[in-house]
């Protein structure tokens, strides 16, 4: 007996499990590009995969190899998103819809380094071995806006800021605070 749903009658709990599945694939990328986690991003793909992203448009290593030149050139990313929507075309292949917002922060005065982009990711996912990756990526720039650097406030010193590492403060081991908690008073 098949536990996977045919998709002549729907499975509602089937496809918000895929739906939350989906989207934290989504979300784990966006993570992996703000961080320089490369791995991270990597591991939001099939082997297989292609992505089409600005002017970029190959596989996935040719994809790491060029957002791995591309974003050390600036000090700060952060891909905010917004409208997610997830539609099936059976039980293992479905679309993502999702809008973002990415924000690119970088020192100096060039104010191409200073820009905020509203894009969409026009995702075909498969789920293969259990797993709902990337198959084929479609990035497209809605829109784009230069920010000019001398309107940006400095964050104050001492304040804890993210980090384009594993150093960041995501990537800490997980604590608990009732089972570290020091016992002595």
């Amino acid at each position: 007996m098949s536990t996977k749903p045919d998709h002549t009658t729907p499975d509602p709990l089937h496809d918000l499990l895929a739906r939350q599945e989906i989207h934290d694939v989504v979300l784990r990328y966006c993570r992996g590009v703000d961080r320089l986690d490369l791995d991270a991003v990597r591991a939001c793909y099939h082997p297989d995969a292609t992505d089409e992203h600005g002017s970029f448009t190959g596989g996935v290593d040719a994809f790491l190899a060029w957002i791995g030149r591309l974003l050390p050139r600036y000090t700060m990313t952060m891909h905010v998103v917004a409208n997610h929507l997830v539609e099936f075309a059976g039980p293992d292949l479905a679309r993502a819809e999702t809008y973002g917002i990415a924000y690119h922060r970088s020192d100096g005065g060039d104010p191409r380094g200073n820009l905020t982009t509203g894009f969409r990711y026009i995702d075909d996912f498969a789920r293969r071995d259990g797993a709902w990756r990337i198959a084929k990526r479609v990035a497209t720039t809605e829109w784009v806006r230069i920010d000019d650097a001398a309107g940006q406030w400095p964050v104050p010193e001492g304040m804890l800021t993210g980090r384009r590492d594993r150093e960041d403060p995501v990537y800490a081991p997980l604590s608990d605070p009732e089972h570290d908690a020091d016992p002595t008073p």
